[in-house]
């Protein structure tokens, strides 16, 4: 039975399970109203729902509230919040171990706490690790894409806790890059792994905590029993004034990097444009450079040649400049910048599909046709479409990228009207 309870201007939906939305009515004002994210929302409440529990933080640098005070001093320091351990993600809670690198367990110097690795020997929280805790507290930035790693991560622990009877408290943060852009092929079941956890396109368009409501409401997306995903305990601390039409920029933040390789809102944008089209051949997409994933080379050709090559694919909203980066190392690296002109033009993915065609073009033989199978494993829990794989090794150079798009496309329509009635703004 739904009941719906207005108290002191927010409002509390119960649903057979309690989603702590705290919808402020200042939401309905406009945008004019002061945006807050989801830390600052609790705040607010002075953590009144974390009062008399064994708390747990699962979170990173980008974990901060809108004056960059880490989430973890904020809890620490309030006296209604007794933390007791901290959970790290892939790149640990401080965001300087290297992506697909495990991570230890160890005791944080700074607050003397237990720090709990997900990206270690374990990714799921064990028992042992929930039974120091009665609530886990999630804050984490996620970039809008499907392959990046917190919301798998942010999955496994919600299963954790479900199976292990633990609170799980979500607070939300924007989606980088707006609420409305989906692009790129929904992910096959048999491609899904920690790079593909949910069955959503590669630009999904959703917040962090709108995919933890859809995953507790929905059957099939968590990986546990029935009874224990209609037990579960899941709260959600919405961000105030926040809408769909809002892209980072608009919020007001300072951008904190989200792990090594996306240190500014460039490579936040060029990592669906690029990510996937370097997964295998001789393109480089900037790792190693002051503009990682909106920096292009490859191997044999010229800056100027790859420049021509990318003009006359006329993509919707992108244009290419040469320029010379210095890489991390001190070394003068010539290549193309990726120039992102006109927003509501641009098609996040596609240039990624014809970075492949052009590496099928240029490379004898296609680096798709030569490729060892655990290669072949890679790029498809990346890309999630086997049929996609399939072509592209059949047809190479010839591939038809603007039939696949447009399946691409009609696949996505469904999922935004499936979608939405998890949509929190």
């Amino acid at each position: 039975m739904q009941k719906i309870i207005i108290t002191n201007s927010h409002l509390f939906l119960r649903f057979r399970f309690l989603v702590f939305l705290l919808l402020s009515l200042s939401l309905h004002n406009g945008l004019s109203a002061k945006f807050k994210l989801g830390i600052e929302h609790l705040q607010e409440t002075d953590f009144e729902i974390l009062r008399g529990l064994k708390v747990g933080l699962l979170t990173h640098p980008a974990g901060v509230n809108g004056k960059g005070e880490s989430s973890v001093e904020i809890l620490r320091a309030s006296s209604t919040v007794n933390l007791v351990a901290l959970f790290g993600p892939e790149h640990g809670i401080y965001g300087n171990e290297k992506a697909a690198v495990p991570v230890e367990d160890k005791i944080d110097q700074k607050t003397g706490l237990p720090v709990f690795s997900l990206y270690g020997k374990f990714r799921k929280p064990t028992a042992e690790m929930l039974s120091k805790i009665d609530c886990l507290v999630i804050d984490l930035q996620d970039v809008g894409v499907r392959c990046y790693t917190y919301i798998s991560c942010m999955k496994y622990a919600m299963e954790a806790c479900f199976e292990e009877g633990k609170k799980v408290v979500v607070l939300d943060r924007p989606n980088p890059l707006g609420g409305l852009k989906m692009a790129g092929p929904m992910i096959d079941e048999k491609c899904m792994s920690y790079v593909g956890a949910f069955p959503m396109p590669f630009v999904h368009g959703l917040t962090i905590g709108e995919i933890a409501l859809w995953s507790k409401k929905e059957s099939g997306i968590l990986n546990i029993s029935e009874t224990a995903r209609k037990r579960g305990e899941l709260l959600i601390v919405p961000m105030k004034n926040w809408s769909r039409l809002m892209t980072w920029p608009k919020t007001g933040l300072e951008w904190v990097p989200t792990s090594p390789n996306i240190p500014t809102l460039d490579s936040v944008a060029g990592y669906p444009m690029t990510g996937l089209g370097a997964q295998m051949g001789k393109f480089k997409h900037g790792i190693g450079t002051p503009q990682p994933f909106r920096f292009l080379t490859f191997e044999g050709k010229s800056s100027l040649e790859l420049k021509q090559a990318l003009d006359a694919l006329n993509l919707g909203g992108l244009s290419f400049q040469i320029k010379t980066l210095k890489s991390n190392s001190g070394k003068n690296i010539d290549g193309v910048y990726i120039v992102l002109n006109d927003w509501s033009n641009w098609n996040p993915t596609e240039l990624a599909f014809h970075m492949m065609r052009l590496s099928a073009k240029w490379e004898t033989p296609s680096p798709f046709t030569k490729a060892k199978e655990s290669e072949i494993t890679l790029f498809n829990k990346h890309v999630g479409s086997q049929a996609w794989w399939d072509h592209l090794k059949e047809t190479g150079e010839n591939c038809n990228i603007e039939e696949f798009i447009s399946l691409w496309n009609s696949e996505l329509e469904q999922f935004k009207d499936k979608i939405s009635r998890f949509h929190l703004y």
